[in-house]
This record gives C-alpha cells, structure tokens and sequence, in this order.
C-alpha cells in the first residue's frame, strides 16, 4: 500500500490528518447511532473538508494503563479523573471494526491509520494501514518502538514531552530496523495547549536537526479563527499536520474541545492554499508579470541638453529619467566619451543607435 501522507510530504505538499481517535462514541452517543455508524459519517466528513488522511486510536484500558493512573489532562474539560476509566469508555473496537473503517476509507479515498498502543494492535493493524504512528506518550517505550520498526512501514513519531537526547534515541531505535521515512511531529503534550505554549520554532530547529526526515506538527491547541497556528507551523517548515477531529466541538471532554470541526478543516486547507498562492517559488528572477512595470518604472540615460551631432558625450549631458526603454543608467560608463551619431534634443531617452559605437 502507499501511503499518500508519505507521497505527497516527500514531494513537499501539504498533509491533513484528521484524528479521530476515539471521539466517535460520543458522536454516536449525541446522534443515537451505532460507533460505527458515527466513526464512518465522520471520515466522510472529513474526506469532505479536505482532509488527506484520518487516523483512530488502537487500545484495550487494561494493556494501556494502571487502575490508578492519574489523568494529566484539564479536568475542567474533562472531567474523568483516572486514565484507566477514561479508556474503558472508548476501547470496544478491534481487528474487525477497524478493517472495516480501512475498506470504507479507501473507497473514499482517504487514507486510513490507527495508533497502536499495544502488541496484538500493532499486528493486526499490520495489514490495515500504509504506516504507523507512534505517539508522543511511547516515544521512550524503546521495546515497543522497536517492535513496531521492525515491520518496515514508514513511520509517524509524535515528540512532545522529549528531551533532544531521547528524540535522538528513540529515532536510533528505528533507523537499526527500518529506513523507510520517518515523519517527526512536533508536538506539545498538553491538553488544551495554550497558543503561548505552542512553541512552533521548535519546529525549524527540528527542521535543522534533522534534514533527513519529514517534519510535522500534531496540534493541540483549540482552532483559531483564521487557522493562524496551522499556517504558521506550516510556513515554519511543518508539511504534515494533525489535529483531532470532531463533528461537535461542544460536546464535552476526551478530545472534542481542543479538536477541529468540518468548516475548521476546510478553513485550514483553504488558508494552506492561499499561503502556497503567496510563497510562490525560490527562483530569484524578474516575473513575466512584471516586465511591464520593469519597463516602465525602472530608469534610462536622458539628454539633460541639446547634444549636436559629432559632439562628445559628458556626463554634465546626462541624466536619468523614467521609462526604462532606452539605455540603462548602469551603462553610463559605455556612454560617456562616445560621439553623437545625430542631433539629440533635450529630453530624449538615448538609444545605443544615437552613438557611434566602435
């Protein structure tokens, strides 16, 4: 399978992910339909948007957390204190729901992948997917990221949280089993991330670090009005971006209240397309849509007097005005000394024609 986040990253285009994750059993709570009724009506509404590619989140609680493990979350939001219960809610799909959504995501186009949080996960979403990716909350389970390279898929790593030396480690881990691209996402583990913690030239100094690998940007930050925090990881150098993905950004907890809704993805996509109408191209060159205005606006040599045929051309003769159909002032140099070929009234742009010229 190829992986269409990887293609068009690799050819320096934009990618959308829509994550899911696990936000469709409130959907279908909110909706009266099944998960899986809710988990399809939200890849069509994200295919919809724009989005490229949606991803879902893999995981059984009890693999996953501790009966006591904390929530690191902002409760405010989230209400549910314990990681372990929270999971429990959301962790009733398996191999054959997922292989589902995959078939229904590649009918429409849109490519599907899943994080895997567990072994038996990460085997079975296998043939399910064209990459994997390994989320921020993993990166230092150096046994699992291992496992995971070892099945030689291209790689999706989330680093928020991480110290320089363990993104280093992590992605050495990797690279002993697997020298398929690796795309590195900045990422802030914070949930909501406040647009003050954002921290997006992180992501040139990523770019820096690691030119070799396709940089990208997982998003926790509530969507802005004019998609600035995407347009600006994006001209910062982050060509893939995740985002959770929900279709009611009101209905409380898990990841709905910091995600994007339909009309915030198509307002990225389109704000993406605007930014690229903007950047244009590296080449430093005159644009054809400006020669008109090269011509015109730019400058030539102008007889500042009456110059007589036969006469020796000074610079007290000349001076500079607009158009710039006539001899370039940066020619000077090849005028001065030169002999009048015909009489040159005051105020006539010079043309090489007007001298006599060895």
């Amino acid at each position: 399978m190829e992986s269409k986040i990887i293609k068009r990253a690799s050819a320096g285009d934009f990618v959308l992910i829509a994550e899911i994750g696990v936000n469709y059993y409130d959907i279908a709570e909110k909706m009266d339909i099944s998960p899986m009724e809710a988990a399809k009506l939200m890849v069509k509404e994200a295919k919809s948007a724009g989005v490229h590619a949606v991803k879902f989140q893999t995981y059984k609680a009890n693999t996953l957390a501790v009966k006591n493990s904390p929530s690191y979350w902002d409760t405010s939001e989230e209400a549910t204190t314990s990681q372990f219960e929270l999971f429990k809610k959301y962790d009733s799909f398996s191999y054959d729901e997922y292989k589902e959504l995959s078939e229904y995501c590649a009918d429409l186009g849109v490519e599907f992948l899943s994080t895997p949080f567990d072994l038996q996960s990460a085997d079975y979403l296998y043939d399910l997917m064209s990459v994997y990716k390994i989320s921020s909350s993993d990166l230092n389970n150096l046994p699992f990221v291992e496992y995971q390279a070892k099945k030689g898929k291209p790689i999706l790593l989330s680093v928020g949280a991480s110290n320089e030396g363990e993104i280093d480690r992590t992605i050495a881990v990797i690279r002993k089993h697997n020298n398929a691209p690796i795309v590195l996402f900045h990422c802030i583990l914070e949930y909501p991330t406040p647009f003050e913690h954002a921290n997006l030239n992180r992501i040139v100094t990523l770019r820096e670090k690691y030119p070799d690998l396709i940089i990208g940007y997982s998003d926790h930050t509530k969507p802005d009005e004019g998609a600035d925090v995407i347009k600006t990881a994006y001209n910062l150098g982050a060509l893939v971006i995740e985002k959770h993905f929900t279709l009611d950004k009101n209905i409380p907890g898990n990841d709905h209240y910091h995600a994007m809704n339909p009309a915030d993805a198509k307002k990225i996509t389109k704000g993406i397309e605007f930014v690229n109408t903007l950047r244009g191209s590296y080449e430093i060159k005159c644009l054809d849509t400006e020669l008109i205005s090269r011509q015109n606006a730019r400058r030539s040599l102008v007889a500042a007097c009456d110059i007589k045929k036969g006469s020796i051309i000074t610079r007290g003769m000349l001076t500079f005005k607009r158009p710039g159909t006539g001899i370039s002032p940066s020619e000077i140099d090849n005028v001065i000394g030169k002999m009048a070929n015909e009489d040159i009234s005051e105020d006539t742009i010079l043309q090489y024609g007007m001298l006599v010229v060895d």
